[in-house]
């Protein structure tokens, strides 16, 4: 399948790479589909592509690169998506959104509060919205000099 992207032009993907998103990420509740490309090679950090918006693209990375400790409970979330037990082993992953202000790469952030849990069985992801939490939406991820 061919989509069409503000940043990478038009590119292929494979439909089955498509990640349905029911309540789609916060502040855009109505965009339900997208994919995850790479950034660079070796790169931590990927793409969150719209399928459906062109210009709509989020930085992801692995929260654990960053705070190897960070801890967050799921399962209510699999309760509300109705993800069974057995989706659980080894099919679920979880991403952060990352902000890289223009021009000041040594201040980037992390919404470790709003993290994404993908289910790659089933092609499904929620952000998640952690209330009462130790961390926070603007987390930084490199220490000050």
């Amino acid at each position: 399948m061919k989509i069409k992207t503000t940043r990478f032009g038009t590119i292929t993907i494979e439909e089955e790479k498509i990640i349905t998103m029911p309540f789609g990420m916060l502040g855009f509740p109505d965009v339900k589909r997208y994919v995850i490309l790479q950034h660079k090679e070796n790169s931590p950090f990927f793409w969150y592509q719209s399928v459906d918006d062109p210009a709509l693209a989020f930085v992801i990375m692995s929260p654990f690169l960053f705070k190897p400790d960070y801890d967050v409970d799921v399962e209510n979330v699999l309760k509300e998506m109705s993800w069974n037990e057995e989706e659980k082993q080894d099919n679920l992953e979880l991403y952060v959104v990352v902000n890289i202000p223009k021009g000041a790469p040594d201040k980037m952030t992390a919404n470790f509060i709003g993290p994404i849990l993908i289910n790659n069985k089933i092609h499904q992801a929620v952000q998640m919205v952690i209330s009462d939490s130790p961390y926070t939406h603007k987390f930084p991820l490199l220490k000050e000099n």
